[in-house]
């Protein structure tokens, strides 16, 4: 037999400290299945905790969590508590060490986070304490953020207000999409809580607490947030419309019917004498719409009823029908 280094044999320890730890991890969305793969190929995820099935379609089909079928996959133990408030008990009687969520979308009880002797901790998509809450990838494109991030945080009984263990930051483009930054900060959340893991099961990791005078909310899109206003700025305007693709989407009405609004460019036509919100260009990638300080150019449009299209499809069609420049959108 081989003789085995010291340094062979404490890798082989750290391997069985994992293997051997207890993780129970909450999630139910797209957003934590990269963060649950990873734990899954390098810890002991004993069990998984995600929202109930939901009925989708016309036939209203039961359809199980994106981290649901992960768990099927790798026959890991699922539980999908109607309201975890009231019913964690089989939690508590996995006797977890570390409780790890990202995306779960209920509150946690204050019996089940105080249960680890880990703690538990949570995969946040944003540099808290900006953005606390459940749409913070939208709101970071909405509200203009140059950048944003994931941070790995002890829970508490408050939203997104425990400490911070570590954060990483990368810049937001113009190209990006809620879906773009969405895929981006998965991975990046992902790579974060591995790299992380270990001092926190050593013990080693540090501890930085929020101040809530530097705080913000990222709170869930309504139907409010998803309607164009063109006296505002065409930045806000481009904003608004990439921080909602691809959902829920951004929408005004033409002719009197929905029109939604996939993506869109910043123009260069500013007459003053125009109203907001009215078609005052054509160009061979889409339509302009005067704001409050210039243009906006839509480029990819849904009318009400129909599927998405080119901008410019949607021209060839309405040409039919009379001229669009002088309409109102609203």
């Amino acid at each position: 037999m081989e003789d085995i280094t010291l340094e062979e044999d404490l890798n082989i320890a750290d391997v069985n400290v994992e293997k051997e730890l207890k993780i129970v991890f909450m999630g139910t969305p797209d957003f934590a299945v990269p963060v649950l793969e990873a734990l899954i190929e390098n810890y002991n995820v004993r069990a998984i905790v995600t929202q109930p099935d939901k009925e989708v379609g016309r036939d209203r089909i039961l359809k199980p969590t994106p981290i649901k079928e992960v768990g099927m996959k790798n026959m890991i133990l699922v539980l999908q508590p109607n309201k975890i408030r009231e019913e964690y008990e089989e939690i508590l009687a996995l006797d977890p060490d570390l409780i790890i969520t990202c995306a779960y979308g209920q509150i946690i009880p204050k019996g089940l986070l105080n249960y680890p002797r880990l703690g538990c901790i949570n995969v946040h998509a944003s540099l808290l304490p900006k953005l606390r809450g459940g749409a913070p990838i939208h709101r970071a494109i909405i509200n203009g953020f140059k950048n944003t991030g994931v941070t790995i945080m002890y829970m508490n009984e408050y939203m997104d207000k425990g400490d911070i263990i570590s954060s990483k930051s990368i810049p937001i483009e113009d190209t990006d999409t809620a879906s773009t930054l969405h895929d981006k900060l998965s991975i990046l959340g992902r790579d974060l809580l591995i790299e992380t893991l270990p001092s926190i099961i050593d013990g080693t990791n540090t501890r930085t607490k929020q101040e809530d005078f530097e705080a913000s909310y990222g709170y869930n899109i309504t139907r409010e947030d998803e309607h164009i206003d063109f006296s505002k700025t065409s930045r806000q305007v481009f904003n608004q419309i990439r921080g909602l693709n691809s959902w829920p989407g951004a929408y005004t009405t033409y002719d009197g019917k929905v029109l939604k609004v996939w993506s869109s460019r910043l123009g260069n036509n500013f007459d003053p004498a125009k109203a907001n919100g009215e078609i005052v260009s054509i160009y061979e990638d889409g339509f302009g719409v005067k704001t409050s300080d210039g243009e906006i150019v839509l480029t990819n449009v849904q009318p009400e009823g129909k599927t998405k299209m080119d901008a410019s499809s949607f021209i060839n069609g309405e040409r039919n029908k009379g001229p669009m420049i002088g309409k109102l959108l609203k």
